[in-house]
């Protein structure tokens, strides 16, 4: 990880509009949205586990991580961030070792859940991380499930939701990220009472305007496993398609060869 990409991720999130953060599963996703115009990539956990044949949920192995990861660094010139689950351990000093290793391969940071444990483990390894890496400049977004989950609904999801970010903010997080979390209202609460921690959010159906979320704090949207069932869906219907004898479905939206491959001549 170097200096001046952290630097430069930091700074999107305080930009005049949230950050659109494209989520990538391996080299040519990634390097694809850099020449789009995303001007930071993250990794998905789902993504990347489908991509690497394991399903998602803390089966990925570390190895596997690693070497995907390594992969979307090489090809890109834009802040990396990485999706670790739950860190693939209950040991904050497993967790912690890890962290280390994605920092050395170039990411500015990462994306780290609670799931269903309770918020000690996660503030535990959050220092844990912090220790590690000491004064190194690095993201850590802390993720918390309670409205993914349903762990609690309204104003109890809201104060809950807050209690938790305030606990991850205080062990070191930088941004907490709310998946799950589509109202306006709600948004603005969780964003003024976890203050300065950066509040972000993820795509969903029916998810209002970057505008709006942004009036209400949210500083940074992704988009999850979205992208990758985009493509795989596309590819479902042409692979279909194709097996059925009607070709045209594989070439309507088929990228350009020479392009695909002009992005990876200088690599």
């Amino acid at each position: 990880m170097t200096p001046h990409l952290h630097a430069r991720f930091l700074a999107l999130h305080t930009a005049s509009q949230p950050l659109l953060l494209t989520n990538a599963w391996d080299a040519a996703s990634a390097r694809l949205w850099q020449e789009l115009g995303a001007p930071a990539v993250a990794t998905s956990s789902a993504a990347v586990a489908w991509s690497r044949g394991y399903a998602d949920g803390g089966a990925l192995p570390q190895s596997e991580l690693l070497s995907s990861l390594a992969g979307i660094v090489r090809v890109t010139s834009i802040p990396v961030t990485a999706d670790i689950e739950d860190g693939y351990s209950d040991d904050p000093r497993v967790v912690a070792a890890l962290v280390a290793e994605i920092a050395a391969a170039g990411a500015v940071g990462i994306n780290i859940e609670d799931g269903a444990s309770a918020p000690d483990a996660l503030v535990a390894k959050i220092r844990a991380i912090r220790a590690a890496l000491r004064d190194a400049p690095f993201f850590i977004n802390a993720r918390t499930d309670v409205y993914l989950r349903g762990m609690a609904s309204d104003d109890a999801a809201v104060a809950m939701t807050i209690e938790r970010l305030r606990m991850y903010r205080d062990a070191g997080a930088d941004g907490g990220f709310v998946p799950g979390l589509a109202s306006v209202t709600d948004a603005a609460n969780i964003a003024a009472g976890i203050a300065p921690l950066l509040l972000n959010v993820m795509a969903l159906p029916g998810l209002p305007p970057a505008a709006e979320l942004q009036a209400a704090g949210v500083r940074r949207i992704s988009t999850g496993p979205y992208l990758f069932k985009v493509a795989f869906g596309a590819a479902k219907q042409a692979t279909q398609g194709f097996l059925e004898g009607d070709y045209a479905p594989m070439f309507e939206q088929a990228l350009d060869y020479n392009a695909m491959n002009r992005m990876f001549e200088v690599n």
